[in-house]
């Protein structure tokens, strides 16, 4: 990830998305261009969102991720793989478009890794975006509530990182 990135809050209106984004990987998969994948998503309302306008935005999210894995095999097995590989993946993609996840998977989720500890909780989170707000000004500017929302959204990632890896904890 690239430093010069800056930390951006949009994941409080785009979270995991994991349906959305396996829709989006079997169109691409498909080889579909990006403006025919968004007809496709909207005409077939395949999200099943409200408005016209809230399916387009969700799917162009959805190929913005996508293509930020750069690669086409990882968006493949997004689209075919069982669940459980497809949320690692998506997860990944996650990390490759948001400096924000990227930075909090490495130093607060691979730390418990590092140190074979598996739990996780609100002082985790808390810590990591007091640091961070004391370290950047654009993240020191967010409002409380883009914080909160954004610690349910990393919360959440991370419980699901933490499931996956606890067996391969427990046996090392």
């Amino acid at each position: 990830m690239d430093h010069s990135y800056p930390y951006i809050a949009s994941l409080t209106r785009e979270p995991f998305l994991f349906y959305e984004m396996r829709s989006t990987a079997k169109l691409m998969s498909e080889g579909l261009s990006d403006e025919a994948i968004v007809t496709e998503i909207v005409e077939q309302n395949l999200f099943q969102y409200p408005t016209e306008k809230s399916i387009t935005r969700m799917a162009k999210a959805c190929m913005k991720r996508l293509h930020a894995l750069e690669d086409e095999t990882l968006v493949s097995a997004i689209a075919s793989q069982p669940t459980e590989i497809a949320k690692q993946i998506c997860l990944y993609a996650m990390m490759k478009q948001s400096r924000l996840v990227w930075e909090f998977m490495l130093t607060v989720i691979g730390e418990k890794y590092r140190l074979r500890d598996a739990s996780f909780g609100k002082i985790d989170l808390n810590t990591f975006f007091m640091r961070l707000q004391e370290q950047n000004d654009t993240v020191a500017s967010w409002s409380d509530s883009t914080i909160t929302k954004l610690k349910q959204i990393m919360c959440m990632n991370s419980r699901l990182v933490i499931v996956q890896l606890l067996p391969i904890w427990n046996s090392v």
